[in-house]
C-alpha cells in the first residue's frame, strides 16, 4: 500500500513538451538545420533557463537571428499547439482510483507556480491534489530531491510508502535522490531519452491502473529485498 503518488507536471499530467519541441523545429527548419531530442532532452525537468534553444540556434545555423521575433513567434505557435492537448491518457483514472484508495495525491514541478496551476485549473484538477509544489518554493529543482522531499514534508508521508510519476531523465533523478519508487511514463519526446533511472517503465497510465501500479512496485521491493 502506498500513502502517496506524486507527479510531475510537464509532460506527465499534459504534454507541453512535445508542443514546444515541435514549435521550434518548425524554426528551426526554416534556417535549414534541427535541434535533435537529445539536445532537448538535457533540460526536461529543470528550471526553465537551462538551455537558450536561441543560443544554440544560432551556433547550429552559424549566424545571428532576430531573437525577440523569434521567441515570440514561437510561443505564439507553441501555444496555439498546446491548446490541442488534453490530459495524458490514464490521468483522470489514477485521480479517481486515487480518492477511491484513500492515496493522497501532489504535483511536484520545476516549472512556475502560474504555469502549472493555470494549466491544473483550465483542466478542472487543482483542487484533486493536496499540495503542488514548484520552483518558487525551493532553491534547487530537479534532479535535485528538493522539490519532492518538499512534497513529503507538506504532505506528511514517507519516501517509502509514496511513488513519482515522471517522463524526464531529470526527473527520475530527483526521484531516486529522494528515496522514492520511481516511475516512468515517457512522452513523445521523452520516450527515446535515457531513462535507466526509473524502478519500472510503463508505456501509459491507461494501461496500468493504480492498483496494477500498486502490485508491481510491491513485487519489485520483493525482489529487491532478495
Amino acid at each position: 500500500m502506498i500513502d502517496l503518488v506524486i507527479f510531475d507536471f510537464d509532460g506527465l499530467i499534459l504534454d507541453t513538451e512535445t508542443p514546444e519541441y515541435d514549435a521550434w523545429q518548425e524554426i528551426y527548419g526554416e534556417f535549414g538545420v534541427s535541434m535533435s531530442l537529445e539536445v532537448w532532452g538535457e533540460s526536461i525537468g529543470q528550471r526553465a533557463g537551462t538551455f537558450d534553444p536561441l543560443a544554440h540556434l544560432e551556433a547550429t545555423a552559424g549566424c545571428e537571428i532576430p531573437r525577440l521575433e523569434i521567441k515570440e513567434r514561437h510561443q505564439l505557435r507553441f501555444h496555439n499547439l498546446l491548446q490541442k492537448e488534453a490530459l495524458r491518457p490514464g490521468i483522470a483514472s489514477y485521480l479517481d482510483d486515487a480518492d477511491r484508495l484513500g492515496v493522497k495525491l501532489a504535483v511536484a514541478s520545476s516549472a512556475t507556480r502560474d504555469w502549472v496551476e493555470g494549466h491544473l485549473i483550465r483542466h478542472n484538477i487543482a483542487h484533486r491534489f493536496g499540495c503542488i509544489v514548484t520552483v518558487e518554493n525551493v532553491t534547487h529543482a530537479k534532479p535535485d530531491p528538493e522539490l519532492f522531499n518538499l512534497a513529503l514534508t507538506r504532505m506528511n508521508a514517507h519516501a517509502d510508502r509514496a511513488v513519482v510519476l515522471e517522463d524526464s531523465p531529470n526527473g527520475l533523478l530527483a526521484a531516486n535522490r529522494a528515496g522514492i519508487f520511481a516511475v516512468a511514463v515517457p512522452n513523445p519526446v521523452t520516450a527515446g531519452l535515457a531513462l535507466g533511472h526509473a524502478d519500472l517503465t510503463i508505456s501509459s497510465l491507461a494501461d496500468w491502473p493504480l492498483e496494477r501500479l500498486m502490485e508491481a512496485m510491491a513485487k519489485h521491493r520483493r525482489a529487491r529485498a532478495q
